[in-house]
């Protein structure tokens, strides 16, 4: 083959080659991004130096997902598991609460739950102990009737409870401060221990799922809040800062936002209050 040919076959390859690399380049797209956030009654503040994930698929449906796979304790279940009376356990499946030292409880207990919740009873007896409280009925059978005249104790108990109930319907008030004294039997605190468990749990397993399943690129924002990505190929993604908190001044937030990216094409988006989620501790 004569030089000339192998010069005519070598224009021809390299043209060929940077076909190739302009037709690749134009295949994919690019991503610009400026975060801002702005404190009440300030200027708004570029979030500098703050690590941006691009992800497949959003970071909430990525929580949504962690969460499914490890649901909250049934809360039936959760109360079943409580060293309290039936009674209190029956109550507790058959109201929307667990918290027994709310100040609106009073607003949910009848005076037949007072009588027949051992709990209940014994805090509004505390409750109203002392004599603070006129006309209060009083019991007249003795404990040590319970084994000794079982039917003499039985009888003066059950009028006892009568001339309590009678009492309670007509003086709602008395029921007031009874949450003060269910301190110890109130569910709530160990209710919230598991859930607040269970949230750290997502709260560690979600971000490493966002990075090994989903994770397109990531980029750092400069000092003015901007942020930059290239080489993605084509088709919807999301801006996140996984469960990582942006702040200034009195704002903290997170970020979870749609972005189409087109070949050869650079999509433009800022971040702001606008479209971010606040961070308040109970978003992911």
């Amino acid at each position: 083959m004569s030089k000339t040919a192998h010069f005519a076959c070598g224009l021809l390859v390299a043209s060929f080659s940077s076909a190739g690399a302009a037709s690749a380049q134009t295949a994919t797209g690019s991503l610009e991004f400026v975060a801002r956030i702005t404190p009440t009654a300030a200027r708004p503040e570029p979030v500098r130096q703050f690590t941006f994930y691009i992800l497949t698929k959003s970071y909430t449906a990525i929580v949504k997902e962690v969460e499914e796979k490890d649901p909250p304790p049934a809360r039936d279940a959760f109360i079943d598991s409580l060293t309290v009376s039936p009674e209190l356990r029956a109550w507790l499946k058959g109201h929307d609460t667990l918290d027994l030292t709310s100040p609106e409880l009073d607003k949910l207990l009848t005076p037949d739950d007072l009588i027949k919740v051992k709990e209940f009873l014994e805090a509004y007896q505390r409750s109203n102990r002392g004599g603070v409280t006129s006309g209060l009925p009083r019991p007249k059978y003795r404990e040590a009737d319970r084994t000794e005249h079982p039917e003499k104790y039985e009888k003066l108990h059950q009028e006892y409870l009568n001339a309590l109930m009678k009492f309670i319907r007509t003086h709602p008030e008395t029921v007031s401060g009874v949450e003060l004294e269910l301190d110890a039997v109130n569910p709530q605190k160990k209710w919230a221990a598991l859930l607040n468990e269970r949230r750290r749990k997502v709260q560690r397993t979600a971000p490493d799922l966002a990075q090994i399943k989903f994770l397109a690129a990531k980029a750092d924002t400069d000092l003015e809040g901007h942020g930059s990505v290239s080489g993605l190929a084509p088709g919807d993604y999301w801006i996140s800062s996984l469960n990582l908190e942006a702040e200034a001044g009195d704002i903290r937030v997170h970020w979870d936002v749609p972005v189409t990216v087109e070949a050869g094409q650079t999509t433009r988006v800022e971040l702001s209050n606008l479209n971010s989620t606040e961070a308040n501790g109970s978003n992911p």
